[in-house]
């Protein structure tokens, strides 16, 4: 016998007579509801993030996505990977997804009118086809908003050691850095895309100046190992007939080493710098104090655990950190090169 008030499909269980209404004024309804990301825009920005991720861990895009929600933004990802830990485990498992399944994904948001973003970020890309398909996403993107941010990471190394495909350099020295608004690299990268070898503050100075030569108004060498010392060099051309304003800031080490950090200090600086568009200086105060609390954090907590920091790489507390990344102490201060 049927009950009154259910709903019955071929061959299913029962549903009760909600589901029924809500199933038919789903199907009969022509137009989807607005996405108010678009109707009503936060006053920060919709950002669109294709980087890594991890089921398990804080890198790539579970590292950076969180952070800048944090500081008022729309997100989307689109993951480049899909691990189920990051590669410094003694194993791994997961998905690559490939140059034609990123594109399938922007053609569906875009037969949506889905396509709108003020800002793209992007960080771990593992081959070249891929990369080509982020450049046409790039211009996909600027045709439907002319004024898109485009910060990218441009992750292929650190500390001298490559690692992503050698061919993967000269498609971000001659091709990415150009369409850029922001660049991001540490030391080893900024040589990469250079040619500079970086040995002193005015050779990372003058790998800033030889990138906005090529493209981006804003650089940020994120790390810069200096006679033992940390530093961060920052440099902003806001005219082309005028020369950068450039900064750097001294960072303390913590005697470990940490994932996702890099992908992490991008989001922030992304985040900081649109919020302080013509003060990169403040922004970077502002994401290095949000960093550096965390790493501390981080550290402090593992040695609670008991756990010998210098052993492995360690998991970066995130969400233990989120007032350092809403409302950070801007302990460390940039000073400017005059």
């Amino acid at each position: 016998m049927i009950k009154a008030n259910t709903f019955y499909l071929p061959g299913s269980e029962p549903f009760p007579n909600f589901f029924s209404c809500r199933l038919r004024s789903f199907r009969i309804s022509a137009m989807a509801p607005p996405v108010l990301a678009l109707a009503l825009p936060s006053e920060t920005g919709r950002v669109l993030s294709i980087q890594s991720h991890t089921v398990q861990g804080y890198v790539g895009n579970k590292s950076a996505v969180f952070a800048l929600q944090l500081l008022g933004y729309d997100v989307d990802p689109i993951n480049s990977v899909q691990f189920s830990n990051h590669t410094g485990y003694p194993t791994f498992k997961g998905q690559v997804l490939n140059g034609d399944q990123l594109w399938d994904l922007i053609e569906g948001l875009e037969a949506n009118d889905l396509l709108y973003y003020t800002h793209l970020l992007t960080g771990y890309i593992g081959s070249v086809s891929f990369l080509n398909t982020v450049l046409k996403v790039v211009d996909k993107l600027r045709a439907i908003n002319p004024g898109l941010t485009y910060v990218c990471d441009p992750v292929m190394g650190d500390e001298g050691k490559l690692y992503v495909p050698q061919e993967l350099v000269s498609v971000y020295r001659e091709k990415v850095v150009p369409v850029a608004s922001m660049l991001t690299p540490n030391q080893f990268e900024a040589e990469l895309l250079t040619g500079i070898r970086i040995v002193s503050e005015q050779d990372g100075r003058e790998a800033c100046n030889r990138l906005h030569a090529a493209g981006p108004p804003k650089v940020v060498i994120t790390s810069m190992n200096m006679n033992g010392n940390l530093i961060l060099i920052g440099s902003h051309r806001k005219e082309k007939a005028l020369p950068p304003e450039q900064f750097k800031i001294a960072i303390p080490k913590i005697p470990a080493y940490f994932t996702g950090t890099g992908d992490l200090m991008t989001a922030l600086l992304l985040g900081w710098s649109n919020r302080y568009p013509d003060n990169l200086e403040k922004a970077a105060e502002l994401a290095v104090s949000s960093l550096q609390a965390l790493l501390v954090r981080t550290l402090n907590d593992y040695r609670r655990a008991g756990y010998d920091c210098q052993s492995s790489s360690l998991e970066i507390r995130l969400i233990q950190s989120q007032d350092d990344i809403r409302n950070p102490e801007a302990k460390y201060k940039a000073e400017r090169y005059s």
